[in-house]
């Protein structure tokens, strides 16, 4: 790979990889840490860019792995940092009923996808939240597309029954 190809096909993908290495860690100087460590184990691989049908997944799959290190040798709990996220202040809020009420249903939310294993909260976040086709997770996770669709729906049927067990009104 040159580093005119780098430039052009790796480097523009760099934000959505800090937004999925962020969503896995849940802090921002570690998601920075791991889209470079990605970059750059990327940029070392150079030679088997050529055998590669879709370099995004392959840039994905590479800060997934990297994530999944981090966040087993520290025991990162990212549910922790999510809880957090309930108390930052909205800025669009009508009142502060209205305001709380969102917080708890988001914090509803993110406990319930939280509490999924995690290959399911994996494929939820790529779907869901990157807005990544079924062919390019499953590229990522290597996985078959069939699978990604079972798990997804398997992990949304689950999130679905878990608030509806809590009454969450509005889902």
């Amino acid at each position: 790979m040159s580093l005119e190809i780098f430039l052009s096909q790796v480097v523009p993908v760099r934000t959505k990889l800090y937004r999925f290495a962020y969503r896995l860690l849940g802090n921002e100087e570690d998601a920075k840490d791991i889209t470079q460590d990605a970059l750059m184990k990327v940029w070392a691989m150079q030679g088997k860019m050529m055998e590669l049908q879709n370099l995004e997944a392959w840039c994905m799959r590479v800060t997934r792995n990297l994530a999944l290190d981090k966040i087993k040798s520290r025991k990162y709990r990212v549910a922790d940092t999510l809880d957090k996220a309930s108390e930052m202040p909205a800025q669009h809020q009508t009142s502060p009923h209205a305001a709380t009420e969102r917080n708890e249903v988001m914090n509803k939310v993110h406990t319930a996808i939280n509490s999924l294993p995690e290959k399911y909260r994996t494929i939820m976040q790529l779907r869901d939240m990157e807005g990544l086709s079924y062919q390019e997770i499953a590229d990522t996770l290597d996985i078959d597309v069939n699978d990604v669709k079972v798990n997804l729906h398997r992990a949304r049927k689950s999130v679905r029954e878990k608030l509806q067990n809590q009454q969450v009104y509005g889902l």
